[in-house]
């Protein structure tokens, strides 16, 4: 009798911090709460649940549920809530922590990190720690996966992601998308799906993202979705360097798909814009002579370029897709975009690329010489590849006049005849390859180092 009359002694002396702790903060309002969060995070962050469990004497969770009770009392207002969500943060990313988690999501902990991620009132940073701890229950295993999508939060997290300003937040949404594109096959075409929406979003960080995501997201789900394309050409007129490679990137991986025939015929469409797009970019002011002419950021203009630049890209990397756009008329198409004098980038990737059209398929070579005529083309290609191989096509929009520019605008060069009347196939292209004898590797190299200097 007296060892139980002890034990129950040492047990209420175990309980009385633990009770006080609790009572401390039932009875503290906002101020001495916000207090109290910044103890218990510098105090407990990196802790095990067993750790935990033994700083408030086996009665952690009782501090868990008033955490999460408070927070869905007050979520809305936003008070404390990046320190409140740091705190259950603190019982959640806890090794063995399991029934943490469960007894967050039985609250609803998962819709209410959704709809925190929509408020507009609530700060940045309250939203970043709501996605960090979506991140703890993705990676804590495919169901959760699965319970965050089945929440609708692909669309609460992509929505998120296309409208934050803050950069280090965008960045902490892929890697959440990452995760819930990972390991969870039942809703991973919805992620897909959930991307290819962010392409025509307006923050240049979120497409970049979106892009790189995107690029995972494809091998894993191994088909494609048909508004891909069009999403990602769209992309492509952006004027952020760092988007456009991303896009390109991507397209690199496309074309390896069903896709692709779609994806070529896009590109060089881009080539040349109509004349309804490229007028209804010009404001009426342009219209007076007087005015400088401001036409080097057009949309369209930018797109053009891009556009020369990736089937450059997918030529060098393939001659198989070479051959496929020449039947597109990619060499009309180059030659119109080296004749558009309000945008000198395009004149530039255009003729970079038709220099390689040119080295790798005679026939080319022959079509192109024919309808620029000689002294225009030595300025494109002065001599052949093997006595001159520094040619100035690059250069080439710094040197033509307008009645140049406006031959190449309008040349009528159709190569696909051509093709079609030597038989050219898959059985005979070698004979089409180079100049004679020359190395298609030394072109290649070529070709990288001038796409270097341009990029200088």
């Amino acid at each position: 009798m007296l060892f139980d009359l002890h034990r129950l002694a040492t047990s209420t002396i175990l309980y009385q911090p633990q009770l006080r702790r609790l009572e401390e903060w039932d009875n503290a309002g906002t101020v001495a709460r916000s207090h109290i969060l910044n103890n218990f995070i510098e105090t407990n962050q990196g802790k095990t649940a067993p750790e935990l469990e033994q700083e408030f004497s086996q009665g952690a969770s009782l501090f868990l549920v008033r955490l999460t009770t408070w927070l869905r009392l007050t979520y809305m207002t936003g008070s404390c809530l990046d320190k409140l969500l740091r705190s259950i943060g603190v019982f959640l990313s806890a090794v063995s922590s399991n029934h943490y988690l469960i007894e967050f999501l039985e609250v609803g902990g998962v819709l209410t990190l959704l709809e925190i991620l929509a408020l507009e009132n609530i700060k940045e940073e309250g939203k970043k720690e709501s996605i960090r701890l979506l991140q703890v229950i993705a990676n804590s295993g495919r169901k959760y996966k699965e319970l965050i999508c089945e929440s609708y939060g692909v669309r609460s997290i992509a929505e998120f992601l296309a409208k934050s300003k803050s950069e280090e937040t965008q960045e902490e949404v892929q890697v959440l998308l990452d995760s819930l594109v990972h390991g969870n096959p039942k809703y991973q075409n919805q992620v897909y799906k959930g991307l290819i929406a962010l392409l025509p979003c307006a923050s240049p960080k979120a497409q970049q993202l979106s892009l790189q995501t995107l690029r995972t997201a494809q091998s894993i789900v191994g088909t494609t979705h048909p508004s891909i394309v069009d999403n990602v050409l769209k992309v492509l007129s952006t004027m952020h360097l760092e988007v456009q490679y991303e896009a390109i990137e991507l397209i690199k991986d496309l074309v390896n798909y069903d896709v692709c025939p779609a994806l070529l015929k896009g590109l060089v469409a881009l080539l040349i814009p109509s004349f309804k797009e490229t007028s209804k970019l010009q404001p009426k002011i342009l219209n007076d002579s007087s005015v400088l002419q401001l036409t080097a950021h057009l949309p369209v203009f930018l797109q053009q370029a891009a556009a020369a630049k990736a089937i450059g890209i997918l030529a060098h990397r393939n001659t198989s897709l070479a051959e496929e756009m020449l039947h597109l008329r990619v060499v009309h198409s180059l030659l119109a975009a080296m004749g558009n004098t309000d945008h000198s980038n395009s004149q530039r990737q255009a003729s970079l690329t038709l220099k390689y059209f040119v080295q790798l398929f005679p026939v080319v070579e022959e079509h192109v010489r024919k309808s620029m005529g000689e002294e225009l083309y030595k300025l494109f290609f002065p001599g052949s590849p093997c006595s001159c191989p520094q040619s100035n096509a690059g250069d080439l929009y710094m040197k033509i006049d307008s009645i140049q520019a406006d031959i190449l605008a309008a040349n009528k060069v159709n190569v696909t005849k051509a093709l079609y009347l030597s038989d050219l196939s898959q059985s005979n292209v070698s004979f089409y390859f180079g100049h004679g004898n020359q190395d298609p590797v030394a072109y290649n190299t070529h070709f990288q180092k001038e796409d270097v200097e341009g990029k200088e």
